[in-house]
């Protein structure tokens, strides 16, 4: 086994380098016009040299996502911004349609096999690896872990050594669709906004009322929302998913905030490495091992595992989510529908303002306290551009060059840190949401 890739989303500048502190070894990413998250910031194609530079810096792979239908009036535009890509030093294309495949393979870059596409066997993984020598997939949300294991022993049996280059990609975590692979029309037909361009406005998402012909029976369909699944959380079974042969593990979430690509990256990064590790030392001893020590260690490992896995997911439930589903890696889930309207996140963050200054040789902020005030000791989240997000302890607060124990709405004060935060650094403070 080697260790996967774990891939996580970039919806601006900021989520990016949230992504790439949090342990990511590649990034997704979306230029506006083309890709599926239209909704989020996204990127200009000018800004791809320096997305390259930030990921190879950190030793990570950018993947541009162009993975929406594509009309005949755009492929020259197509053609151009896969040329900026090449350009840049992008990594890969995540693509479906033929059209950029073709342009990907002339010009010299690696084509990614989109979810989009449904690819859910190896006959088709094998007609386009011989064929155009694509080598990553990126599998049909349909797919269970024994498909997955399956795929793995065919590849072999259809293509021998050659099969080691072929790289399967899922999705572990993140929102997930009613229409399951994405190609959903219930938007476009509601308000003109095309899910398939990336400017879903998510109609499935929201309460209905039914009404009888007669106007005798009404039904609010509130209390289930059937068309609105949970998000999918893997972190309880990640281990199974390592070890049915997966290559990649993609984190939905280009439409969400910073600090929840902070927290689930980082939560995923912590499993992975923590599964390695433990393995190494598991294959590091075997030899020497009794059979009774090593079913002792065996026994311990996962004792450690499974405390590990509750500890990530109290992590996972405060940022964004709509409860959690084991999706289809189990087989066919039934009625794994969100139960209420938006986020069920444990905490929530609340503004509180912004930072004015630095000042480095004594590690103070200065931050204009603009909506809600914070008390020594408080953890402060910290985010921008250059900063991504951290979450750092105010140690002092001082407010006319007097220590105070309280910001106070309104006031400039100076906040003594333990790392360096930059001028327009938004500040936030997370508070639980009260229990239902």
């Amino acid at each position: 086994m080697k260790k996967p890739e774990l891939m996580a989303p970039a919806g601006d500048m900021t989520s990016l380098r949230a992504a790439l502190d949090s342990g990511a070894d590649a990034v997704y990413f979306g230029i506006k016009s083309f890709n599926m998250r239209e909704g989020a910031k996204n990127f200009l194609p000018e800004e791809m040299p320096q997305i390259a530079e930030l990921c190879h810096e950190k030793h990570a792979r950018c993947y541009l996502a162009l993975n929406t239908i594509i009309f005949d009036s755009e492929i020259s535009s197509i053609d151009e911004l896969i040329k900026s890509a090449v350009k840049a030093r992008i990594d890969a294309i995540i693509c479906w349609d033929f059209a950029v495949i073709e342009s990907a393979l002339r010009q010299g870059i690696q084509p990614f096999i989109s979810t989009q596409m449904s690819v859910s066997n190896s006959a088709s993984i094998e007609f386009f690896y011989r064929r155009y020598n694509i080598k990553r997939f990126v599998l049909a949300r349909e797919c269970s872990l024994d498909d997955i294991i399956q795929i793995r022993k065919n590849l072999i049996s259809r293509l021998g050594d050659e099969a080691g280059n072929i790289e399967i990609e899922v999705f572990v975590h993140g929102a997930m669709c009613v229409s399951i692979s994405g190609r959903c029309f219930m938007s476009q037909f509601q308000s003109g906004k095309s899910a398939n361009r990336g400017e879903c406005n998510q109609p499935c998402r929201r309460e209905y009322t039914i009404r009888s012909v007669s106007n005798e029976n009404e039904f609010t369909m509130g209390n289930n929302y059937i068309m609105s699944p949970k998000d999918l959380c893997t972190i309880g079974f990640l281990d199974k998913i390592i070890e049915a042969g997966v290559d990649s593990m993609k984190i939905e979430g280009r439409g969400r905030s910073p600090e929840y690509v902070s927290t689930v990256t980082s939560c995923y990064r912590r499993m992975i490495d923590f599964y390695f590790s433990e393995r190494e030392k598991l294959n590091c001893s075997e030899i020497a091992m009794t059979k009774e020590l090593f079913n002792e260690y065996t026994i311990n490992f996962q004792n450690k595992i499974q405390q590990l896995k509750a500890e990530l997911t109290t992590e996972l439930v405060q940022v964004f989510n709509r409860g959690f589903s084991d999706g289809f890696f189990f087989g066919r889930p039934m009625s794994e529908w969100t139960t209420k309207g938006g986020s069920q996140a444990t905490h929530r963050k609340v503004l509180v303002g912004v930072v004015t200054n630095f000042f480095k040789k004594v590690m103070v902020a200065e931050i204009k306290v603009e909506a809600t005030s914070f008390n020594t000791g408080q953890e402060l989240m910290f985010q921008g551009p250059t900063t991504g997000v951290i979450n750092l302890r105010a140690e002092s607060i001082e407010y006319n060059f007097q220590k105070v124990n309280t910001a106070e709405k309104g006031t400039l004060v100076g906040v003594k840190l333990s790392e360096i935060v930059r001028i327009n650094d938004l500040v936030f403070i997370q508070i639980p949401e009260p229990a239902a």
